[in-house]
This record gives C-alpha cells, sequence and structure tokens, in this order.
C-alpha cells in the first residue's frame, strides 16, 4: 500500500499542519496554484517522491525571477501509476466550472481518480468512476472552512480516501489607533 498527500492552491503558504501529514506519506502530489519553489521544499513525504503540476497562478512573473527555471519545468498534466490504477492530476481551470465533473470522467476514462484544485473547495465525488478529487485550499487563501487536503492509500485492490480540514489559522491584524489613542500620539 502507498499513502499519498494529496493538496492544491498553497498560493505561497501552506499549513503547518498539512506538511506533518505529507511527511507521513510516500507521495505528495499539488494539484498547482503553488506559488513558489519553497512550497515544494518543503514537502517532505517519507518516499521523497514529490509530484505537481502548475495552476492558473503559477505564473513567471508571479515568481521570484531565480525560481523561474523550475516553475518551467512543472507540467500542466501529471499522471501516476500507483497500485490499483492511475491518479490524474490537473489543475482545473481548463475546464469550465459547469459540468466540470463529467467532463473530467469524459476526458480520463480509464483513470482511476482525477485530481484538480482551483476552486479551494474541498469535493470528493466518489459516486463514479473515475473518482473527482479536490482537496481544497492547503495554504491561506480561501480555504472556505480552513486549511484541507486528502490522504490517498492505494492498494492493488483497494482506494481508501481520507479527508483533513483543519481550523483556520488566524493571522492577527494590525489594528489601526482608535482617536483616542490617535490624541495621544500627537501630543
Amino acid at each position: 500500500m502507498i499513502r499519498v498527500a494529496l493538496l492544491s492552491d498553497t498560493h505561497g503558504r501552506i499549513d503547518p499542519r498539512v506538511l506533518e501529514l505529507v511527511s507521513g506519506c510516500d507521495i505528495a502530489v499539488h494539484g498547482g496554484d503553488i506559488g513558489n519553489a519553497g512550497v515544494l521544499a518543503c514537502l517532505q513525504p517519507r518516499g521523497g517522491r514529490v509530484v505537481a503540476v502548475v495552476g492558473n497562478n503559477d505564473l513567471p512573473r508571479k515568481w521570484p525571477e531565480e525560481e523561474r527555471d523550475l516553475l518551467a519545468a512543472i507540467p500542466e498534466q501529471a499522471e501516476l501509476e500507483l497500485p490499483g490504477g492511475t491518479l490524474v492530476v490537473i489543475h482545473g481551470h481548463q475546464t469550465p466550472a459547469r459540468e466540470r465533473h463529467e467532463r473530467l470522467r469524459r476526458r480520463f476514462p480509464l483513470a482511476r481518480a482525477v485530481l484538480y484544485g482551483h476552486s479551494h473547495r474541498l469535493v470528493t465525488d466518489r459516486d463514479a468512476a473515475p473518482w473527482i478529487l479536490n482537496p481544497g485550499a492547503a495554504g491561506r487563501e480561501r480555504t472556505y472552512g480552513g486549511p484541507s487536503c486528502l490522504i490517498l492509500s492505494a492498494a492493488e485492490h483497494r482506494w481508501d480516501l481520507r479527508v483533513w480540514r483543519f481550523e483556520p489559522t488566524v493571522v492577527p491584524r494590525r489594528r489601526s489607533p482608535t482617536n483616542t489613542q490617535k490624541n495621544q500620539l500627537t501630543r
């Protein structure tokens, strides 16, 4: 059996609780909108293998100049041969939201599962083959209930999926001074 961490939409920041789960997996798979090379570098699955695809926000102008060669090497689509079937990885912006699951099933009929990101919404559609999976956002942006990821356990005759959603991390904002504080500062 192989354990595969499925995540997406980090936009340059990955939740440390997701990283902890990744460390217990054999492979880490990122479904795009990575944000920078640092995100991929901190993915440390025990098997050492990291697979990623680019998202619509993974553009050279949004990545540091010194990381653009790495960005250019990341494909738009990946296929992983796992025990019991193929996992296809695509960001999802290439497919219109309307009927996305049906379109992905028609496009990849031989896959056991298709992983996509883009919407930041956690979805596990296992009602038909192939499964259509969106791990939600593993960073801070638009997590819709908190950072999330999926852990796939793939064996020759059975695939199991575990959903992980964490409480949102509250990032303290600098408060603007009140009128009283402003008056005290100007005295």
